[in-house]
């Protein structure tokens, strides 16, 4: 069940590109997610983040993504409310509480909470675009080229938990298939259950690094230059994605540097859209940010693109 979450190679376009072209363009995403904090910008950055998590056939995996999300917006918006004063258009005065004082409710407050909880949704997304079209292995690979040891210690870590995930629900069927059930009896004897299901668990993890061990001894490891099994191999959509991440990445701190994507929201909102400038330069930058995508739908629907890129 937990399997969706992670990636599964789909053959697909995302997929496809060069470790070092996708880890651009989930930074660069990234980076204007902490850079802007306009809601119109958020709100765009949002919308390619989601169409590119649609392109890798990951949309039902970010559902539950953004089911969390919206929980922890609403939390953001209520603190954010009741403990900052800075805004003057009050929409509710409340009660006097001991300590903390009046408890008025701003609008300024209430839609920078809004602002926040909406950065907070894109970068969770970004992550989960990051889950779907990087394989983890790919990207150890990539920093080994700088420090394998470390790569290597890294690659086991991030393989830890999914690789539980998926041992832990294999044990469960097998005890279910025995004839366990871990829903009846009462709380103790449940817990008994799932007591035993972790001792397993451990156990084999044990035996999986003991082997893991004995592969890396057998291999040489350590001993001299390292091999490689499979080479990534750069071309032309690499290059494209490439140059069109990094122009995002210049338009998008040029921008910022003369004041645009900012928004003011103390102690008065400011205007939503604000002159000529701001609107061709969000379109650019969103335009920039989805070319990797209008390539990715050539690639999938023109086989003349495909034979190309």
């Amino acid at each position: 069940m937990l399997d969706r979450f992670f990636y599964r190679e789909k053959g697909l376009f995302l997929q496809s590109l060069h470790p070092l072209s996708a880890l651009m363009y989930i930074a660069v995403l990234l980076v204007l997610t902490l850079m802007f904090n306009h809601p119109l910008y958020l709100l765009g950055l949002l919308a390619v983040t989601v169409t590119a998590i649609r392109a890798v056939d990951g949309i039902d995996a970010w559902k539950t993504f953004f089911k969390v999300s919206l929980g922890a917006v609403f939390v953001i918006i209520i603190v954010n409310a009741v403990t900052v004063r800075a805004g003057e258009t009050v929409i509710w005065h409340g009660p006097y509480i001991p300590v903390f004082g009046k408890l008025d409710v701003s609008l300024e407050a209430v839609c920078y909470g809004a602002d926040m909880g909406l950065r907070l949704l894109d970068i969770m997304s970004i992550f989960c675009l990051y889950n779907f079209i990087i394989h983890p292995d790919r990207v150890m690979d990539l920093l080994s080229r700088f420090s394998s040891k470390s790569a290597l210690v890294l690659s086991l870590a991030s393989r830890m938990y999914p690789a539980m995930v998926s041992r832990l629900d294999s044990i469960r069927e097998v005890q279910a298939a025995r004839g366990v059930d871990f829903n009846a009896g009462t709380l103790k004897e449940r817990m008994g259950k799932y007591a035993v299901l972790i001792k397993i668990l451990l156990l084999t993890s044990l035996e999986d690094s003991l082997e893991t061990a004995e592969a890396m001894y057998a291999r040489a490891f350590g001993s001299g230059r390292r091999s490689h099994y499979v080479r990534d191999v750069w071309r032309l959509r690499d290059s494209v994605c490439l140059t069109a991440s990094l122009l995002a990445l210049g338009a998008a701190t040029y921008g910022w540097a003369k004041g645009l994507g900012t928004f003011s929201f103390y102690p008065r909102l400011a205007y939503l859209i604000d002159g000529y400038t701001g609107i061709v330069f969000f379109f650019t930058v969103i335009f920039l940010l989805s070319f990797p995508l209008m390539l990715s739908w050539g690639w999938h629907n023109c086989p003349f693109i495909k034979s190309k890129i």
